[in-house]
Order: structure tokens, then sequence, then C-alpha cells
């Protein structure tokens, strides 16, 4: 069984038959199945009322437990955005009553981001729907095969995300 990939690979093997493409046979694969997954993830989101990185935001403080807070510098690190970005966002997010500001205990001029209980639901309900619409996706491997390919993808982003 052929896929669009193994068309492409093939063209490029006989124009360029000097160049190794097997990286284009794992990471065009790769990035094809991203583009579906970025379209599961916008329609589960938009179901629910918010953009994906809303979505980023609301999950890792539902992520953290009760009582789902976390500082904004520690919520940086969860989504890998800038401070004035973070800013934004939780402005945003505060204004739409899904999270709120509190001061910090620990820290006078600190402040604590907190998911509200309108806000705990919507991610609730978006990675649900999520999940329903990203199973499909993975249906074609058996279970066995889903955890093998879980281990080998973690291997190699590990391999890139590591310093």
């Amino acid at each position: 069984m052929e896929d669009e990939v193994d068309r492409l690979v093939e063209a490029w093997g006989r124009e360029r038959p000097d160049l190794d493409l097997a990286p284009m046979e794992v990471l065009s694969r790769v990035s094809r199945l991203a583009h579906h997954l970025d379209v599961a993830r916008r329609a589960a989101f938009t179901d629910h009322g918010i953009e994906p990185w809303e979505f980023d935001v609301l999950a890792a403080l539902r992520r953290a437990g009760a009582p789902y807070q976390l500082s904004p510098g520690r919520l940086l690190r969860e989504t890998l955005v800038t401070s004035g970005t973070m800013t934004n966002r939780v402005d945003r997010l505060v204004a739409r009553a899904l999270v709120e500001r509190l001061p910090d205990p620990s820290d006078r001029r600190g402040v604590l981001v907190r998911l509200t209980d309108q806000g705990r639901a919507t991610v609730d309900g978006a990675l649900a729907a999520l999940l329903e619409l990203e199973r499909p996706l993975l249906a074609p491997l058996a279970a066995k095969e889903r955890q093998q390919l879980a281990a080998l993808l973690r291997r190699l982003a590990l391999s890139v995300e590591r310093p």
C-alpha cells in the first residue's frame, strides 16, 4: 500500500538520486499527521469556544491539580511563551472569566493565576472532545503498536528537545 509520501520520495529519488531521502520518509509523515491533528484540535476547541492557545493555558492550570493555580512564571515554562505574551493571554482569559488573578500568599508582589469553575468545565469538555477526535487517527494501530510508536517518538523528541 502506497501513500502520498511514498510518491513524493519516489519522485525526489528520480530527480535527486544523489540525496539520502530517508528522513523524508519519516518526517514528512509526521508533518502530515500533525496537520490532521491540528484540524482535530481546532474542531474540538472551536466546539468549546476556545482557541488552541487558550486550551494550552487552561490545560496547564488544570494539570496542576486542585486548586488549579500557577504563578505566571510557571505558566511561562508550561506553555513556552514570552512574559509579554503570557500577560496578554491571562488578561484575555480573565476577561472571559475562565481564569482569575489572586495575590500570591508567599510573595506580596506576586500573583497566582487560578482556573475558574467555568474555565475548568471548558477545558475538561475540550479535552474530552479532543480525545474523541484523536482516537480515530490511531485506530489503524493495535495497542502494542501505539505503545511502540509512542516510545519511538518519545526518544526522537527527547533527542531534539534536550539542550
